[in-house]
């Protein structure tokens, strides 16, 4: 058997470097994650979208991005600079960005929160009542 390419078969293609993902994007760029996508089509960065389909009356699956790393790395020094427009909100080094993800956190938790006191309202009325 021999081991040299068919002659015929196309060249391969150079390793490219993977593209990165939102959590690592996240970490290179000053932009809260949830307006990630924004942010790149405001610095003309390539990505790659997957997921969103339609899931009937339960909604949408979630959507994710994937950025080119050479872009993404144009990108970071061009946000730092600050010669790519990006709201203030939308940042993490910014008074008001910080202002937005902290309340945003904090209604996520304390919805959270009563969610879970009223799951235990419940239960407990509902062993209270068994053991009555």
């Amino acid at each position: 058997m021999p081991t040299t390419p068919d002659p015929g078969a196309p060249e391969a293609a150079p390793d490219e470097e993977p593209w990165l993902n939102s959590r690592q994007i996240a970490e290179l760029w000053p932009v809260r994650e949830d307006w990630l996508p924004g942010a790149a089509g405001r610095a003309d960065v390539r990505t790659r979208q997957f997921g969103g389909e339609s899931r009937g009356t339960y909604g949408a699956a979630p959507t994710y991005y994937d950025y080119h790393p050479g872009d993404a790395r144009r990108a970071a020094k061009e946000i730092v600079e600050g010669r790519v427009d990006i709201p203030a909100v939308w940042r993490t080094d910014t008074p008001e960005g910080r202002r937005a993800e902290f309340w945003s956190r904090f209604r996520f938790r304390l919805t959270c929160g009563v969610v879970l006191a009223l799951v235990l309202l419940v239960l407990g009325v509902a062993v209270y009542d068994v053991v009555s």
